[in-house]
């Protein structure tokens, strides 16, 4: 039985956001809505005109009888800047200071909301780019992870500092701590990866760099192709030049009276400079 035209709109527009980067054939939603395909493609320009205007993300169509459509997420640079100065704000609050140099912020990694807008930052960086895996670290890298291979549609694999049994064979690295300079272990199962996969790292703070160099050394050991790395936050003494080149979304700044300062990171550049 045929239904209307917002009915198949608000179907479809669901549907899509609910498969990033899966190609949904168009014989497909014809079945699905008993509609011939050029009332299909009819739809699909209104999708697509729709998502563009409003920042959701792109959605591409490919022409032919294999063809289809294939919602791809990112988001403005309007709405990001206004995003992460609210972030900033929140983060700047005195009280959030920890000993250490550290900042309070497992509240905002663990916020659907926020991580939905952090999930969108991370990967439209990669609009041009293919990801094939998301890697972090256990266990507070998780949220964000997880939040951005949401929107890529692709496996979040965590790397664990102790085996478990229920991981069957595993590969283990040893590196040093950046903040401890002490050595540790990070292992992630034999099953985890795909040989020449592409992955993306995503983690919650870089600071000495001991974690990326874990990281890093993880996705040598399988052969796999490192796509880029992501923090949401670096911490005062971090270098790109010294650890690679990584994104961040802020920036920890150490003010002369002691406190801790939080900045825009290089996200402006990194991501905004290199998406099309």
């Amino acid at each position: 039985m045929k239904i209307k035209r917002s009915e198949r709109l608000v179907d479809m527009t669901d549907y899509l956001l609910n498969r990033p980067h899966t190609l949904i054939p168009l014989t497909f939603f014809a079945k699905r809505y008993d509609s011939a395909k050029s009332s299909i493609s009819e739809d699909l320009t209104i999708v697509k005109k729709t998502f563009q205007e409003r920042g959701i993300g792109l959605v591409e169509t490919v022409p032919g009888a294999s063809g289809g459509a294939k919602y791809i997420p990112y988001i403005l640079k309007e709405a990001a800047d206004e995003f992460m100065s609210e972030v900033i704000e929140i983060l700047n609050n005195s009280q959030r200071l920890l000993p250490g140099g550290y900042v309070y912020m497992s509240d905002i990694l663990g916020d659907p909301e926020k991580l939905r807008f952090l999930g969108r930052i991370i990967v439209t960086q990669y609009l041009n780019q293919r990801v094939d895996a998301v890697l972090t670290v256990a266990t507070r890298g998780i949220p964000i992870a997880q939040a951005a291979s949401s929107y890529l549609n692709v496996p979040l694999v965590i790397a664990r500092h102790d085996s478990n049994i229920t991981e069957g064979s595993t590969v283990s690295v040893n590196y040093v701590s950046g903040s401890s300079k002490k050595i540790k272990r990070m292992t992630i199962s034999k099953r985890s990866l795909a040989e020449n996969s592409n992955v993306l790292i995503v983690d919650d703070f870089i600071h000495g760099g001991g974690t990326i160099n874990g990281l890093t050394s993880l996705i040598e050991e399988f052969n796999c192709n490192l796509v880029g790395s992501t923090f949401f936050a670096e911490g005062a003494y971090s270098n790109s030049q010294e650890f690679g080149n990584y994104t961040s979304l802020v920036k920890m700044e150490n003010e002369p009276d002691g406190d801790m300062r939080i900045t825009k990171g290089n996200y402006d550049e990194k991501i905004f400079g290199s998406a099309k």
